[in-house]
């Protein structure tokens, strides 16, 4: 018997433990899901009349000492406040960079800690320390000040985002993953879709910052409601521990618990044959096979960041009203998040990477032939493009968690967001460039199709139950012929 049918057999593969905890951690990570797509209220573009001598009432004018900005869609930002105008204006997008490198940062450490002293701890460390540092960065008075708080920030996003992801796959049954594809991301699109609606209301960046953080106080009483992961316990060896967890979840569910010890006994004596359980970053690369499947996803999820930040800061700068065009875009996820559904379903997970790689860089690829002066057709095409690119993500994510062993699988988790983070952090310097209004649109189409072509040699997971260890994933992979 595999852990999955463990999950499965002793505790049902979604029940309403699952649904409780599940809702405890979409909750918690919403203060990181925020910090993501707040760039474009936080460092938008700004539109100001120089007031220096010599350049008296001219719009935009560079260099300027005196900028008088136009305040009438959003009252203060991050450039109105440290003037970040003509040769300060890349300090902006820096802001935004400094978020992906703490994510990249936060991605490796918290994958270390989750995947070696456990979930639980790793997760309500990440919590806590989102709502400190985002609350403290509405406070500093230097931009240095807020750019150390804008990385800080992001180490605990990367924490936060990867491990609420593992603990809740790890929670569930193989046959329920193609739905929590789509339920997992409900905690994005819903803090997507809000943030605009919150920003129209509050227009000044550091009541933005207070205002999605310091409402999620709560999650700190977590402490009393977060088990440890299973699956994690049983590898580790620590039978007595598992056994105490899975017999409450399965009460809960209202499930059997006779057989449990003796499932747990069977499942940690063959974890044991394995002399070390606790997982590193050097696994990721002990074995060939390794080797492909963490530098080939590393590369796609570099790849997928880029696009997606890319374009939605981009759809930012758009023309229109910024609160529509962000509304717009996130209300535009929700289909995607049922296609998404529908692909892990009925289509194998390679086939659903290549095509949805290979469409989002299609669609980009068409706005480049629209004229500028179609503002709603390039807007919609930038939102298409972005959506499909979301639904990429989806699935690079859960491809991810289920080709790598439980071992590792933080590891991994840890180290492709850190490839994704390089992404991200690229992306808003290729928004800025200026030599033609085409060239970033056509950098994030190139970067998709690769996307696409990365995607394969990998093999199929479709179906198959969560391996505990890498000589196990060996073993598999030794039988069975990659899927073409």
């Amino acid at each position: 018997m595999t852990s999955e049918d463990l999950l499965e057999t002793v505790i049902g593969r979604f029940g309403r433990y699952q649904v409780l905890i599940y809702l405890l951690l979409m909750v918690g990570r919403l203060p990181s899901d925020y910090q993501l797509s707040n760039v474009v209220f936080l460092v938008p573009n700004v539109e100001y009349v120089c007031m220096d001598e010599g350049a008296y009432n001219l719009t935009n004018y560079c260099p300027c000492d005196n900028p008088v900005y136009d305040t009438s869609t959003i009252h203060s930002s991050v450039p109105t406040t440290w003037n970040l105008i003509c040769k300060k204006r890349h300090l902006g997008s820096l802001s935004q960079s400094v978020l992906q490198a703490g994510i990249l940062t936060g991605s490796l450490a918290y994958g270390h800690i989750s995947d070696r002293y456990g979930r639980r701890p790793a997760i309500l460390l990440a919590f806590a320390l989102q709502l400190l540092f985002v609350s403290t960065s509405a406070f500093v008075p230097y931009l240095w000040m807020f750019i150390v708080c804008r990385f800080l920030i992001g180490t605990s996003c990367g924490g936060s985002l990867i491990c609420c992801y593992v603990m809740i796959m790890e929670l569930s049954g193989m046959t329920f993953r193609p739905y929590l594809t789509g339920l997992i991301e409900i905690a994005y699109t819903f803090s997507y879709a809000t943030l605009p609606i919150i920003a129209y209301f509050v227009r000044d960046w550091n009541y933005l910052q207070l205002s999605t953080s310091l409402p999620w106080l709560f999650v700190l009483l977590y402490y009393n409601f977060l088990p440890e992961s299973p699956r994690w316990l049983i590898t580790m060896g620590r039978k007595e521990e598992a056994v105490k967890v899975l017999t409450y979840i399965a009460k809960k569910n209202k499930k059997p618990t006779e057989n449990i010890k003796t499932i747990v006994e069977k499942e940690v004596l063959q974890c044991s044959k394995v002399q070390n359980n606790a997982g590193s970053y050097l696994d990721l690369f002990k074995t060939s096979k390794m080797r492909m499947y963490t530098l080939i996803n590393g590369v796609v999820w570099f790849c997928c960041s880029h696009t997606f930040f890319g374009i939605n800061q981009y759809i930012g700068r758009l023309p229109g009203n910024i609160y529509v065009n962000v509304f717009i875009s996130a209300v535009s996820i929700v289909p995607g998040l049922f296609l998404v559904v529908v692909a892990s379903l009925y289509c194998s997970r390679k086939v659903s990477l290549v095509l949805s790689f290979a469409a989002a860089g299609l669609t980009l690829l068409v706005i480049i032939f629209i004229p500028s002066q179609m503002t709603y057709t390039i807007v919609g095409f930038a939102i298409v493009g972005q959506v499909i690119n979301y639904v990429s993500f989806i699935l690079i994510y859960l491809y991810t968690s289920e080709v790598f062993p439980t071992v590792v699988r933080n590891s991994a988790m840890g180290f492709v967001s850190m490839c994704a983070r390089i992404g991200g952090f690229l992306a808003p310097f290729v928004v800025d460039i200026n030599a033609a209004p085409w060239v970033s649109v056509l950098i994030f189409s190139t970067v998709s199709f690769l996307a696409g072509l990365m995607c394969l040699p990998l093999r199929e997971t479709k179906g198959i139950v969560f391996l505990n260890t890498i000589e196990e994933m060996e073993k598999y992979d030794n039988k069975k012929k990659p899927v073409s």
